[in-house]
């Protein structure tokens, strides 16, 4: 019987092989596996990245990432190439009797996890963001995604609470908490954008979506490409690359100045700023927790989720260290 290794190796033109694939990592939305062959011909080695995708694809989704990839090249930024099918597709599904999962090939990248305390890495970061931000600026391409703007009500919350006591979650309690504290306080802060402020952006730019390989750093999964607002999500990374709760300062003024000084549109104003993150944290953690208590799902996806959702109770964004940060980068904005 055709391996799923060599039916994605035949899918993409790839070449006879023998072809393996071997698990690498798994996302809260899919794993990624090595595929490794040998090229017909000459016999030189060849390695690719499959996403397997594991709850379903939006195909104009994976569209939109195809095309802000490609304008991102034109921009010197350095990223995966996102593989066409032999008809041209970008996405590809494994028959039935191989899982039936949709999968979408990328180049190998070799390299090492980003530093984010690096500053020639914080700069980076910056200019990248800047640069994105000014090329998606004039695409009329319609409003964020709810999962940006919006995040669950306090009868979501309730429900879901009742739920994992229901079935016996260990960190049912700990969820209850959060339903009680922080996610109220960060709730307030989650709020439509402004029109005049959206761009055509990645959406997931963080330390671990970040290799830097010999010619530099190569920026990974562009799933999520989409419209946002400039300043949210300069916000959202400016959290995440300086450290979260416990962040550093000079690193945040590093990007922020680097993002500015490449004519970055985005202006970090106050707590406001960082609606896109409070609402990205909440709806993980509701997702998360909903999934680990789902039966229409695996029992491995159902643990992964239980992992995720401990992990995510611990780490969350803290009002009072944001509120911090945004006193810190007072002095960049007024300079």
């Amino acid at each position: 019987m055709q391996s799923a290794a060599d039916f994605i190796a035949d899918t993409y033109a790839l070449g006879t092989g023998p072809w393996t694939m071997t698990p690498v990592t798994r996302g809260a939305l899919g794993q990624i596996w090595k595929l490794s062959g040998k090229l017909s011909g000459n016999g030189t080695g060849s390695s690719w990245a499959v996403k397997e995708l594991l709850f379903g694809c939006d195909e104009g989704q994976v569209g939109r990432e195809a095309a802000l990839r490609n304008d991102a090249e034109q921009l010197g930024i350095s990223s995966p190439r996102l593989m066409p099918t032999r008809d041209g597709a970008h996405v590809s599904r494994l028959t039935p009797s191989l899982g039936g999962s949709y999968v979408k090939l990328y180049d190998w990248v070799d390299g090492t996890a980003a530093d984010p305390s690096e500053p020639e890495l914080l700069r980076w970061c910056g200019r990248t963001l800047a640069m994105l931000h000014r090329a998606g600026a004039d695409a009329d391409a319609g409003a964020p995604s709810a999962w940006y703007e919006q995040c669950p009500q306090e009868a979501d919350w309730e429900k879901l609470h009742k739920e994992t006591q229901r079935a016996g979650m260990p960190w049912a309690d700990a969820l209850g908490r959060f339903i009680a504290t922080s996610a109220r306080e960060l709730a307030r802060y989650v709020t439509p954008s402004a029109p005049d402020d959206l761009v055509t952006s990645h959406l997931d730019m963080q330390p671990q979506n970040v290799l830097v390989g010999p010619g530099g750093p190569v920026l990974l999964d562009w799933d999520n490409a989409g419209v946002i607002s400039a300043e949210r999500e300069l916000a959202r990374a400016v959290y995440v690359w300086a450290g979260g709760n416990d962040f550093h300062a000079d690193s945040a003024r590093r990007l922020v100045r680097a993002y500015r000084d490449a004519g970055g549109p985005g202006v970090l104003k106050s707590l406001d700023s960082f609606s896109m993150l409070f609402a990205t944290a909440l709806n993980f953690v509701h997702v998360q927790a909903e999934c680990a208590v789902d039966p229409a799902v695996t029992a491995e996806q159902r643990e992964f989720a239980s992992g995720r959702v401990v992990a995510s109770l611990r780490t969350l964004p803290d009002l009072a260290a944001v509120s911090r940060l945004v006193d810190a980068l007072g002095a960049e904005r007024r300079s």
